[in-house]
C-alpha cells in the first residue's frame, strides 16, 4: 500500500469531529502553499508576462471597472 492510500484511509476512518477539523487544516494548508508558489513565481518572473498582458489590455480599453 502506497502512503497515499495510507493516508485516504487514516482520512476516511475519522471521526466527523476530526474529519472537519482535518478539513479546516487542510485548506489553510493548501491555501498556504499556494501563496509560496504564486510568491515564488512573482519573484522568479513568471508572472511578468500575464502582467504585461493585462496592462496591455487594460490599456486597449479591453478591461471593465470592478
Amino acid at each position: 500500500m502506497s502512503k497515499i492510500e495510507q493516508i485516504e484511509q487514516e482520512i476516511a476512518a475519522l471521526a466527523p469531529d476530526d474529519l472537519a477539523a482535518f478539513r479546516q487544516w487542510f485548506a489553510a494548508f493548501d491555501a498556504d502553499a499556494w501563496d509560496r508558489q504564486i510568491a515564488s513565481d512573482a519573484s522568479a518572473g513568471r508572472l511578468d508576462m500575464l502582467a504585461d498582458r493585462a496592462l496591455q489590455d487594460h490599456a486597449a480599453g479591453k478591461s471593465n471597472p470592478l
